[in-house]
Formats: structure tokens, C-alpha cells, sequence
């Protein structure tokens, strides 16, 4: 598979599960200084989806006739990704000034209906929800670990394939880390918030997730962290 980081990458977090089929994930961020990647603070740990991972939709080749991502099969996605902008509850939050913030209200979806013409994409509607569809996509809900999110780029517009998964984020982990996800993947509000206020868009920011034995296949042709 010929890849490499693009150069002008300059952040990136890394994320390394144990296995295909791990729910656990290291996580560590590493910043391009003098063309060399270099790690910055401790790693720390997250989880992923219940399933472990799968080959996802990013900026990388995937391997002929493997297993891929699919709506609700309960894995994060395995590969490269930007990242996209961030969504919150509150008013505002630490970011680079560069960075998409959006206050979530009740109008605001995210669509993860695969038959819909929106699927996997932000929509904003122009009245209260009312169907049981919108209801069913509202961002803002009951629930604290969803209330700040920061978008993975997996199978992201303009180019997305109908059921290759939505909705994959950063966002804060359950019963503090006991739980595992449907896909996202989840860490500590402290170091969501950090990560958060740390990413800059004008360094071309990437999420790169991978089994470990694939993270070691792959490192030096990819030009890994």
C-alpha cells in the first residue's frame, strides 16, 4: 500500500489497540519538528468500539479483501483521518481560533441513517424536531459523555459510501473508562479538553488508529509517528 503522512502534517494523535479485536486503546500525540516525528507529554488510554476495530474510510489505502467498517458493527475505524470540528453544550471551549465550534441546540443532527441523502453529515433543521427521524439524530441529548465531541473524518463528505459507518468521534468515555463504544473513540474529559484546545488546523491535524501488529508493519513506509 503506498502511503505516507502528508508533509505538511505537523500534529498527530496515534492511537495503538492491542489487537483487531481489542476495545482498549493507547493513545499518545506527537508534533513534526525538524521533519522528525517527536512525542509530546505521557500517553494515556481510551477505548474503542465493543468489537474492536475494522478498516475505516480516510485518507489511507486499505488492503484488498479485507473486512471494512459497516454501520453498526460495533468497531472504530481502523487507519488515517483527519480531523473535523467540534461540538459541545456548552457556551463555548478552549480550541485554537481556527478550529469549527458549534453550541449544540435541539435542531442540530447528525444524520447516521444510511438511506438518507445526509447520511453521516451535520444538518441543521429550521424547526424543532418533530418526526421520530429527527428525533432519532438530535446531537444534544440526556447523556454527558456526548457533550463535547470532536469529529474523526471516517467516511466523511464529500466521498461517503452509504453504511460504511457515521457519526465517529472524540468524545468522553463512560463509566470512567469502564465502558467500551460503538465506535468512537472515548478517553478522560481532562485529555479530550487538552486535545481539544492543543489541535491546530493549520498543521493538518490526523488521527492514525491501528492494530499494533499493523502499526509495526506499517510505521516506517507510512512514515509514522
Amino acid at each position: 500500500m503506498a502511503f505516507e503522512l502528508p508533509e505538511r502534517t505537523g500534529q498527530c494523535i496515534l492511537g495503538i489497540a492491542e489487537d483487531w479485536d481489542s476495545s482498549h486503546v493507547t493513545l499518545s500525540y506527537h508534533e513534526k519538528r525538524n521533519g522528525k516525528w517527536v512525542p509530546v507529554g505521557k500517553s494515556w488510554k481510551g477505548r474503542l468500539g465493543s468489537k474492536g476495530l475494522a478498516w475505516g474510510r480516510g485518507i489511507h489505502p486499505n488492503p484488498r479483501g479485507v473486512e471494512a467498517k459497516q454501520e453498526g458493527d460495533g468497531r472504530s475505524p481502523a487507519g488515517v483521518f483527519n480531523l473535523g470540528g467540534v461540538w459541545g453544550q456548552a457556551g463555548s471551549v478552549k480550541k485554537h481560533p481556527e478550529t469549527f465550534y458549534r453550541q449544540v441546540t435541539t435542531r442540530d443532527l447528525w444524520v447516521e441513517d444510511a438511506n438518507s441523502k445526509f447520511y453521516n453529515q451535520f444538518l441543521t433543521l429550521n424547526h424543532e424536531p418533530k418526526s421520530a427521524w429527527e428525533k432519532a439524530a438530535q446531537m444534544r441529548q440526556n447523556d454527558y459523555p456526548h457533550s463535547l465531541k470532536m469529529f474523526i473524518a471516517h467516511n466523511a463528505f464529500p466521498e461517503i459510501k452509504r453504511g460504511a459507518g457515521s457519526s465517529i468521534f472524540f468524545h468522553i468515555w463512560r463509566s470512567e473508562g469502564a465502558a467500551a463504544t460503538a465506535g468512537c473513540t472515548t478517553m478522560l474529559e481532562s485529555k479530550l479538553r487538552w486535545l481539544i484546545a492543543t489541535v491546530d488546523p493549520g498543521l493538518r491535524p490526523l488521527y492514525v488508529l491501528l492494530p499494533r501488529s499493523e502499526y509495526e508493519n506499517l510505521k516506517t513506509d507510512w512514515k509514522l509517528p
